[in-house]
């Protein structure tokens, strides 16, 4: 009796790419030569914002299911041409799920800026909710000349509720140097010490903002604290970061958003 061939394994998780890329029209306004999403990441086309808003293409990422759960792999690819203006956002907080395989979920963010290009990616926070192990990681690839705002904002647990696992890291070249590099661990099998007193002191809300700015070469800004549990600070480029703690996501964004208004960014 001829035995039936093994059920190939199936893959844990979900893949998804979201790839965009913006190109300058040639009339003072952007263009998205390319706009493509996957499973649970969706995207939809807005107005820019702010003063440059009639040269810049905006793109929303909406949720199209529940993501990142445990083993998912989703990534997010974007580009932007020479004086290009893109700015991307996210529709609602992403809340990193534990899952049934017990494979940790990971979440890739790659953006690209050619010389003249400027970016701002400001997603909602991302909220890492009890049982669940996620790595995310956000690279930056700026020529010179290219001009980029960041901000992350991550929430340990729901309201009354432990977080899972979260390890992220950042990484930033500026004409193929490193500009900024830097690593995070919170939750259930961290490094010790990172809910002690010299990293989040009982804080569930910790967020950045960064700005690479071809005019910091001749005006950096200057270091300062803002407020109890923020600083401004410097870095060895044309950028700066600023970093914040707070008890929760919605005083977390009014402090981000007062740095912005007050430093024109």
């Amino acid at each position: 009796m001829t035995s039936a061939p093994p059920v190939p394994p199936v893959a844990a998780g979900v893949r998804a790419t979201a790839r965009i890329r913006a190109a300058a029209d040639g009339r003072g306004g952007t263009a998205l030569p390319l706009l493509a999403g996957e499973g649970p990441l969706a995207l939809r086309r807005t107005r820019g914002e702010g003063p440059e808003a009639a040269a810049e293409a905006g793109v929303m990422l909406v949720g199209a299911m529940s993501a990142p759960l445990g083993g998912d792999h989703l990534t997010v690819e974007a580009e932007a041409g020479p004086g290009a203006r893109l700015l991307l956002r996210s529709a609602a907080a992403t809340l990193a799920l534990p899952g049934r395989c017990g494979e940790p979920a990971r979440y890739d963010v790659r953006l690209t800026l050619a010389r003249g290009a400027r970016v701002r990616w400001l997603p909602e926070p991302l909220v890492s909710v009890r049982g669940s192990r996620l790595r995310v990681r956000t690279r930056a690839e700026l020529a010179p000349g290219a001009r980029l705002l960041l901000r992350e904002e991550q929430v340990l647990g729901r309201t009354g509720e432990e977080p899972g696992l979260l390890r992220s890291r950042l990484t930033v070249t500026l004409g193929g140097r490193p500009l900024l590099d830097q690593d995070l661990a919170c939750g259930p099998g961290a490094p010790g010490g990172w809910d002690g007193p010299a990293v989040l002191a009982g804080h569930r809300a910790l967020g950045q903002l960064l700005l690479v700015d071809p005019s910091f070469e001749q005006a950096p800004p200057a270091a300062a604290v803002l407020g109890e549990f923020a600083v401004l600070t410097p870095l060895a480029g044309p950028a700066a970061l600023v970093t914040a703690l707070a008890p929760d996501a919605l005083r977390l964004r009014e402090l981000l958003d007062g740095v912005c208004r007050t430093h024109g960014w």
